[in-house]
């Protein structure tokens, strides 16, 4: 089966941008199928730092991208990153790019309404990104969404907007305490986006299904990571859509037998960003260490993330929940010159060894991690492109991981560039 769906296995930020990137090469269609600009990939190639918040990763191999219907976008987002890239001399044009006419709106209020509850929360927020995403998400659950199929009919959307936003500036105005968003002026600018942006929407089930008939090559894109699901993950802190493998079908209008491998991205330490438990978290200098030499900052918020030792109760509850068949390490050259190495491999509850990764978070914020220390190691990783190359004792931390969840290791990568990377086995073959 030549489709491949790329997962992150943690709580996001694993590198997956760049794993994306690199495996675009031997795409000819690269699909982005939940999430919304709450996320950021970062991509480096020839020394140029590339950050995509809505558009695909494969946009810079010149392949082929779709924007799926799992997908919540903000069309003043889009068309700014649109004309960055193409200031970057990467047209991105509608034989390039297309967008699902299904995909749900980010519109002014859904940002007004995410900011002004996080302010009203205080020190109970969650620690949303702001953009509106979760608001939006939730219009399209409760059926108050407007799609780009609406937006590429003028009337239709002024008829249908006018509508939500009695409703919602209520909200905003008296709830809220916030000024109220102003119609007219939102139907202008929105109608412009429209226009712009209409040459981009299509059907985009129907022409993936067209590639995969034709047996090309598919590479599925998730955002965030398998930990910040909104079924699965630690709820509350968590996103508002599906980041699981199984929504790259439901995002993008393909069948559950139209996917083959299945990759998880593992950083080869852990980070989380924004509030909720975290048990393996370092609060000392060699987390301090971890961050600052991983230059852990979101890429889309800029905030600092928490770091702590690789998390295997985390990673193997990912690897269930997607049905993983492989593996892709990321960042594994900012453990070098840390001593020693403790890889979590369980947890203890009041005494007591419990099994699987817990619900409850009452629970997993009390939680002891149980963990096995390795020895590290001091060579520099970044010039090496074979696995058989990589010390004795990096090579032992990554079978370590896979003696432990029983999933092979295909990728590594050992710097951000895309050539610093050891592929031990190609996941499209």
């Amino acid at each position: 089966m030549p489709n491949l769906v790329v997962i992150g296995t943690q709580w996001g930020d694993e590198g997956k941008g760049k794993i994306v990137d690199l495996l675009a090469e031997q795409a000819d269609a690269v699909v982005r199928f939940q999430g919304g600009n709450n996320a950021g990939h970062t991509m480096v190639v020839n020394q140029e730092q590339f950050i995509s918040h809505l558009l695909p990763s494969g946009i810079l191999q010149g392949k082929k991208c779709y924007i799926g219907n799992g997908v919540v976008v903000d069309p003043k987002v889009l068309l700014e990153e649109i004309d960055f890239f193409n200031s970057r001399n990467i047209d991105i044009t509608p034989e390039k790019l297309s967008i699902s006419e299904r995909s749900h709106l980010i519109l002014p209020h859904h940002k007004t309404i995410d900011s002004g509850r996080e302010a009203l929360k205080g020190k109970a927020k969650i620690g949303t990104t702001g953009r509106g995403i979760g608001p939006c998400y939730e219009d399209k659950s409760a059926r108050r969404g407007l799609r780009f199929v609406e937006l590429c009919d003028p009337e239709l959307f002024e008829r249908a907007l006018t509508e939500v936003l009695k409703e919602k500036n209520h909200y905003i105005e008296h709830y809220l305490k916030m000024e109220p968003c102003d119609i007219n002026a939102i139907i202008s600018e929105y109608q412009e986006y429209g226009k712009r942006l209409k040459p981009f929407v299509t059907n985009v089930s129907v022409a993936l299904s067209q590639q995969i008939h034709n047996n090309q090559n598919i590479l599925f894109e998730g955002a965030q990571g398998t930990h910040l699901d909104i079924d699965h993950g630690t709820y509350p802190f968590v996103t508002s859509s599906n980041t699981v493998a199984g929504n790259a079908c439901n995002g993008s209008g393909v069948g559950p037998k139209d996917l083959g491998h299945i990759m998880g991205i593992v950083k080869a330490y852990t980070t989380r960003v924004g509030q909720g438990p975290f048990p393996t978290e370092l609060m000392d200098d060699i987390g301090d260490q971890i961050q600052e030499k991983g230059a852990e900052f979101g890429a889309t918020t800029g905030r600092r993330r928490r770091c702590g030792w690789l998390d295997l109760v985390l990673i193997e509850n990912a690897a269930r929940l997607n049905g993983l068949t492989c593996f892709a390490i990321t960042k594994l050259d900012v453990l070098t010159g840390i001593d020693t190495i403790n890889i979590c491999t369980g947890y203890e509850y009041q005494g007591k060894k419990i099994d699987g990764f817990p619900g409850n978070l009452n629970i997993l914020a009390d939680v002891k991690p149980v963990f096995e220390t390795l020895p590290g190691w001091t060579e520099t990783l970044t010039h090496i492109r074979q696995y058989e190359h990589l010390p004795q004792n990096t090579k032992n931390y990554l079978e370590k991981i896979e003696r432990i969840t029983g999933i092979p290791i295909y990728v590594v990568s050992v710097g951000p560039g895309r050539e610093q990377t050891i592929i031990k086995k190609n996941p499209f073959y």
